[in-house]
């Protein structure tokens, strides 16, 4: 976590009128103020989303070494790929020189609080996967797998180390898992010879071709080995080429599609492992398509010169969707710094740079860092690594893996988008996010660039880091948009008691700016641990479905079962088109003990005076949309059900028999729809979208701040059991609530009373108060944007069946406040596609607000 020195408060408001009459230096002021907040709205314009941190000092561009023609060494036409044996698994022959440069003991500068961090899971459920299944294992016996991969209308391709494997999109298999030099059999050289790994897969949605890469590492000369479709079957003919970078090892190679070329970017080292730079090459995309067997390729190499404005690589952007940039736009690659990593960056930011590639005078072409964008500050230096890639927990092993924020760049992909009135880029990195439930955590933290060709700038950004309440670790991400301007962000997720996982979160295009709005889902929940390696990832890919382009696809790595380096490909699918589905969450707590058929759970309601009996007994409900489960001490009656134990919301529920956290936060009149599970067997005190996870603010009004405590008053067989809420809200960290629950021992009438004391007004709040039992059978008292006045309200039951207590209740859950726990496994696909939940509409009875 970055720290920073405290801010100064601001200074009280103050009215014109005060001091007891008008002077004249109050108008100047005034005046003032006005010209000042004109030339501010001017400045900022409609396409601000957050405010930026201040511009650094800008920098001169840093233009790159021209290295001229790259020559092509090798060009064939293959067999259809269909008809050529796959190759046969054979021993790690992976080559990287990923252990050359620095991996900082710790934050090498200043550590500065992170200001753009999401502690919270967003509050709508996020759709479940519509497929998930496995991609190959590890054939070659090695680590890293680099997975990654790339969809088109009929097929998913996934590539990595060192196997490539092609899918339709139900999951069948229709060629491999083959060893990657397949593609280039009979082709002669090194790129038939050796499988070496970092391999990256493209699909060109423009031409409908693939293209599938992978380096060769045996020198002194080196090669990408590059090879594309002839039509648009995976299965078919590719035109192959060998394109040379010299005596330079290209390590580390990423890949994007433009309309002018494809371009690549690599990091390069010397024949002395010394680091030469990033490489960045442009192969002529009309002439590859064509099949030309001498393509222009043009190349460049930006040397470490300060080391912080190449860092570890630098990604090219590909285009996604349609819609091409504007004719003549370069290709723009990203990097970024941290002035808490090795390289001595004056500020944490995003080196924004220009390929222009010039078909009819390669010469003329430029490659150029053209600024720097000053980022909200972030920390890449995950300080549990400890100089090492010992980083991440898994469960039931010491051996941690690999975080790879300390290497200075983004992660694979930086996703272009051209929506007509704006053009944008995505990107994320893996990043320390500060200090969780149980020490320091990861996040990744996402940018939104828009503007590019012209006054680039980055629109939005956030630290995307549940782990600060949870404790999970989410890192490795990758991140894309669609055609409706929704951002995914899919990611590796793990701690000490949840095996590394495949999980995704998203938002919707008008979203609070910097957060990720959906719930969190599961393309795969891990089963085991990797013992025998660190080495994770080291790069995953998110890629938009160009069928709808709304559909997102994820490729990643689990481990199966804990084991060495046993690990596999995951590929799933999702959107969020279809509405929610619940986001990950505890197996319900309380289980009720029916003794008699419900017959109805009829209450009527009298108003009252009484005040609130203080709470004894902090529960530990000290979240954001969390339950905690309580043991009652007495049997309680709702309706015809007997209870021992209640499940009591940071929300203002008492759910009886099922969990409606973390997605019971969206109130609503009653009978509300099915969240989590129905609302059925509700007692609803005060029930709206509260925090009781702040410190300070408005939870300093409490003496013992924010929680919901408990007290009991009376004696047997007459005992009331008292559960009090002070709150304050979601979107309001300053305005409270303070309200109560009583249940009643042994009463024939099954009474039970609510007590506000006093409730403040929050921010687009809905207030809801009943009770709801069997079928949607319910009471409601209110439904409003209104807060109730202080006073009371006695609830009593009709009649019904006689039940017989029951002594115990078992919680199946551990009983404190955790606003998430391990999703749900997915089950491996069949042959079609079903989704894991049926989604429903979005509920939307009020607008969602954004956290403070």
């Amino acid at each position: 976590m970055k720290k920073k020195s405290a801010s100064q408060s601001a200074p009280a408001r103050r009215s014109l009128g005060e001091g007891g009459f008008f002077k004249f230096r109050v108008l100047v002021a005034v005046l003032l103020c006005f010209a000042a907040i004109t030339l501010v709205l001017f400045a900022f314009g409609k396409a601000s989303a957050q405010p930026r941190p201040s511009a650094q000092n800008p920098q001169p561009p840093v233009r790159a070494q021209y290295r001229g023609v790259m020559p092509v060494v090798k060009f064939d036409i293959s067999p259809p790929l269909r008809s050529i044996k796959p190759l046969l698994p054979k021993g790690c022959t992976l080559r990287e020189n990923e252990e050359e440069g620095p991996i900082p003991l710790g934050p090498v500068g200043r550590v500065v609080r992170d200001p753009v961090v999401q502690r919270v899971l967003g509050k709508i459920g996020i759709p479940a996967p519509l497929i998930s299944f496995d991609g190959n294992s590890n054939l070659c016996g090695c680590s890293p797998p680099d997975p990654n991969g790339a969809v088109g209308p009929n097929n998913v391709v996934t590539m990595a180390n060192l196997h490539f494997q092609i899918f339709d999109k139900s999951g069948n298999s229709l060629f491999g898992p083959a060893a990657n030099n397949t593609l280039w059999s009979g082709f002669g050289g090194p790129c038939q010879t050796e499988n070496a790994g970092d391999p990256v897969v493209l699909y060109d949605q423009l031409a409908d071709r693939w293209i599938l890469t992978q380096f060769t590492s045996g020198g002194p000369t080196f090669f990408e080995c590059v090879a594309v479709s002839q039509t648009n079957d995976p299965t078919g003919s590719y035109f192959r080429y060998a394109i040379s970078t010299g005596s330079n090892f290209p390590d580390y190679p990423k890949a994007g599609v433009w309309p002018d070329a494809y371009y690549f970017s690599t990091r390069e080292f010397l024949p002395n492992n010394n680091f030469a730079g990033v490489g960045a090459y442009a192969l002529d995309r009309a002439q590859a398509l064509a099949g030309n067997p001498n393509p222009t390729i043009v190349g460049f190499l930006a040397p470490p010169t300060p080391a912080y404005v190449v860092g570890d690589g630098l990604l090219p952007s590909t285009l996604d969707g349609q819609t091409p940039p504007p004719a003549g736009s370069p290709n723009f690659f990203v990097g970024s710094q941290d002035d808490n990593g090795p390289y001595g960056a004056p500020s944490d930011g995003l080196t924004f740079w220009k390929f222009h590639y010039d078909p009819a005078t390669p010469g003329n072409s430029t490659f150029a860092m053209t600024t720097t964008l000053p980022t909200q500050p972030f920390n890449s230096i995950l300080g549990l690594c400890g100089g090492t890639r010992n980083c991440i927990p898994q469960p039931g092993t010491a051996n941690k893996i690999d975080h790879l924020g300390y290497r200075q760049r983004p992660l694979f992909r930086l996703a272009y988008r051209n929506f007509g009135d704006h053009e944008s880029l995505v990107t994320n990195q893996s990043v320390s996010a500060g200090t969780g439930p149980n020490g320091e955590v990861s996040g990744a933290r996402w940018w939104e660039l828009r503007d590019p060709n012209g006054s680039p700038v980055i629109f939005q950004e956030g630290t995307y880091a549940p782990g600060l309440t949870d404790g999970i670790h989410r890192w490795m991400g990758s991140i894309a948009m669609n055609s409706l301007g929704d951002i995914a962000l899919g990611f590796s997720a793990s701690n000490a008691t949840i095996f590394p996982s495949v999980f995704y979160t998203a938002r919707h295009d008008g979203d609070p700016p910097g957060q990720m709005t959906l719930g969190e889902g599961s393309i795969k929940d891990g089963t085991g641990s990797q013992t025998g390696s660190q080495r994770w990832g080291d790069y995953t890919a998110l890629v938009p479905d160009p069928s709808d382009d709304t559909t997102f696809w994820f490729i990643n790595e689990y481990v199966p079962a804990t084991s060495s380096i046993g690990w596999r490909l995951r590929i799933g699918a999702f959107n969020l088109a279809g509405g929610p589905t619940p986001s990950p969450s505890p197996t319900p707590t309380a289980s009720p003990t029916p003794t008699a058929t419900p017959g109805g759970c009829q209450y009527t309601f009298n108003t009252g005076t009484d005040t609130i009996v203080p709470g004894d007994t902090d529960i530990g409900n000290h979240t954001d949309d969390g339950d905690t489960f309580v043991a009652l001490p007495f049997s309680f009656q709702l309706c015809d059900q007997t209870y021992n134990g209640v499940n009591v919301s940071s929300n203002g529920r008492l759910d009886f028999v099922c969990v409606n956290e973390p997605g019971g936060f969206l109130s609503a009149c009653l009978p509300p729809p099915d969240n989590i599970c129905p609302f059925d067997f509700t007692v609803f005190p005060l029930w709206t979208d509260y925090n009781l996870g702040v410190v300070g603010e408005g939870c300093s009004t409490f003496a013992s701040g924010c929680g919901v405590f408990t007290s009991v008053s009376g004696s047997a067989p007459n005992r009331i059991f008292n559960i009090e809420w002070r709150a304050v809200y979601f979107a309001d960290h300053n305005q409270t609530a303070n309200f109560e629950a009583r249940l009643y021992e042994s009463d024939p009438n099954k009474r039970f009373d609510f007590v506000f004391g006093a409730v403040n007004a929050g921010s687009d709040q809905l207030y809801v108060s009943g009770v709801q039992g069997a079928a949607g059978a319910f009471t409601q008292d209110f439904c409003d944007a209104n807060p109730p006045a202080p006073g009371s309200r006695t609830y009593m039951g009709a009649g019904g069946a006689t039940p017989t207590p029951t002594p115990t209740a078992t919680p199946i859950a551990t009983p404190t406040a955790t606003p998430s726990a391990t999703p749900t496994v997915t089950p491996s696909v069949t042959p079609s596609a079903t989704p894991r939940a049926t989604p429903r509409p979005r509920p939307t009875p009020y607008p969602r607000p954004t956290p403070p």
